[in-house]
């Protein structure tokens, strides 16, 4: 407790989820020592499994991971750390003679029906604390706490559970959707790209920053329109707008669950542009920069239709790759499926993730010149200079190599980087920047997204406004792909006009919450 909780608050969510730990195993056991051991050996192991996460995701634990646990995430962590099974065998051994010990040696025995009265006080004394000292969300990024924070998010998990279920939902809605019918496109169907431009904005949106000549001809779609995309994390989770466009639906619907939204989506929410594209004959690959059990996002994608999905093991990715890595796979596996059917690829950009503290392969740009700004934007502008010379070679590489096909791509930025929140308004502190991010203030969540065409016009941009939230991008992708709507999407479409492109932002999710029952009655939401 000393070593990990910094707090008053802290301390004492501590004590009482120590002792709570301990009453339960009193109620099993009777046994003091037995219940000592096991209690700490908990609290151990969820403080190193807290810090290791804090390692890989700058995020502690929290109880909705242990509510979700699954095998994609137990895989992640011994494939990411193959002598984690060797210190879980050890540990093993080290503590069954300890309690064999313990077992044997205790004289004490405590009532049952005493140990469960004071476990159960210590839920309500935990829920009381949290009602009073409600923990925010964003405290998980600080580090430290690890075992107060775990135990009060259990408290506020279980009760948005038993309140609203994993996602928001209409009790009722009076519209159905009807089952879909046949596509039958007007026009033969493009290659469709989808490029995930990791962290990409115009960072011009701050002030004071010096840019490049000819920045920001990368955020330009083919028809020389700039759009902008909201998004919905801020220098975070990539898989929040991964979750936007796969299934065309709003990761906020998931409260204080959204961070493990293509976990739990996984199985449960099979609608998405994939699907959609294969009911029109298409085939569906993904192409992703790390692990497929990474937030389970092998399962997910299956479930949202990805059909092929080739993570970092079976791209034989090395550590960050350039965006050209990915370009360069993407047009192998054209050349080798083009001509049976076309063809929807994924592309998951990594070259400009964090952190922008080292110059990262200084020998892809030779001719860069830091303008002058801070070393952490010089270097953020010159990845996206990278990006932007990799995708101008990418399109000059579609057009030369297969005159005869042709694509649709379009591109977006995920989310902002992590230190533009400081960079947008320089005279507010840490506190109010926070607020306007949990205000969902689109300064903070506004990207890019862009539509360009080799061999092929876009039939339809009549969805592609020049400010869209993130959900909506499939009818974009497939409207200008020319290809019929299906009813779900119809329907979406609708809230869109109706909206003025806001999907979640649009009467403070009430639309999308209508849009999930609706969802739900036809069978396309599952088990939330």
């Amino acid at each position: 407790m000393a070593a990990t909780e910094t707090t008053v608050t802290a301390v004492g969510a501590f004590l009482l989820a120590w002792a709570f730990l301990n009453f339960c195993w009193l109620a099993l056991l009777r046994r003091p020592a037995v219940a000592a051991v096991l209690s700490l050996a908990m609290m151990a192991v969820l403080v190193l499994l807290s810090q290791l996460k804090y390692q890989v995701l700058t995020m502690t634990a929290n109880f909705v991971d242990l509510m979700i646990v699954d095998t994609d995430t137990v895989s992640f962590l011994f494939t990411i750390y193959p002598a984690l099974r060797l210190i879980v065998a050890l540990c093993t051994l080290a503590v069954l003679p300890l309690l064999v010990f313990a077992w044997r040696t205790d004289p004490l025995r405590v009532r049952r029906s005493t140990a469960a009265m004071l476990a159960i006080a210590c839920v309500g004394g935990l829920t009381l604390l949290e009602t009073r000292f409600h923990m925010e969300p964003f405290e998980a990024y600080y580090g430290g706490n690890h075992v107060s924070a775990f135990a009060r998010s259990g408290v506020d998990a279980v009760s948005d559970l038993m309140t609203r279920g994993f996602m928001e939902s209409d009790l009722a809605a009076n519209e159905h959707l009807p089952p879909p019918g046949p596509c039958k496109p007007a026009v033969k169907p493009p290659h469709i790209v989808l490029v995930h431009d990791e962290s990409s904005f115009d960072i011009r949106r701050a002030p004071n920053i010096k840019t490049p000549p000819g920045y920001g001809a990368h955020f330009l779609s083919f028809d020389g329109k700039q759009r902008d995309f909201i998004v919905e994390s801020a220098g975070g989770p990539s898989w929040y707008t991964e979750y936007n466009v796969l299934e065309g639906l709003s990761a906020r619907s998931f409260g204080r669950f959204a961070y493990f939204v293509t976990r739990i989506a996984a199985g449960r929410v099979k609608r998405g542009l994939p699907d959609a594209l294969r009911r029109c004959g298409y085939r569906t690959f993904s192409l992703y920069p790390a692990l497929g059990a990474f937030m389970s996002a092998r399962s997910f994608q299956a479930t949202a239709g990805v059909q092929q999905f080739f993570d970092q093991h079976d791209l034989g990715t090395r550590a960050i790759e350039p965006d050209s890595f990915f370009y360069d796979a993407a047009a192998r596996m054209i050349e080798r499926e083009h001509a049976q059917s076309p063809m929807f690829i994924f592309v998951y950009l990594a070259a400009n993730h964090f952190p922008w503290d080292y110059r990262y392969r200084p020998d892809l740009v030779p001719q860069w010149r830091n303008p002058g700004n801070a070393p952490l934007v010089d270097e953020y502008l010159r990845r996206q200079a990278m990006s932007a010379q990799d995708y101008a070679a990418f399109l000059a590489r579609l057009k030369r190599q297969f005159p005869d096909d042709s694509f649709l791509l379009v591109r977006f930025g995920d989310h902002q980087p992590d230190f533009a929140s400081a960079l947008l308004e320089p005279d507010l502190d840490e506190s109010a920047v926070w607020r306007r991010l949990m205000a969902y203030d689109p300064r903070y969540f506004t990207t890019y997204y862009a539509v360009d065409a080799v061999n092929f016009t876009p039939v339809d941009v009549s969805s592609a406004l020049d400010e869209l939230e993130g959900p909506y991008l499939p009818l974009v992708v497939q409207e200008a792909a020319g290809l019929p709507l299906g009813p779900s999407f119809a329907a979406q479409k609708k809230i869109l006009e109706r909206c003025s492109g806001l999907f979640y932002g649009c009467g403070n999710g009430a639309e999308a919450r209508h849009f999930n029952r609706m969802l739900i009655d036809a069978g396309l939401i599952n088990n939330l």
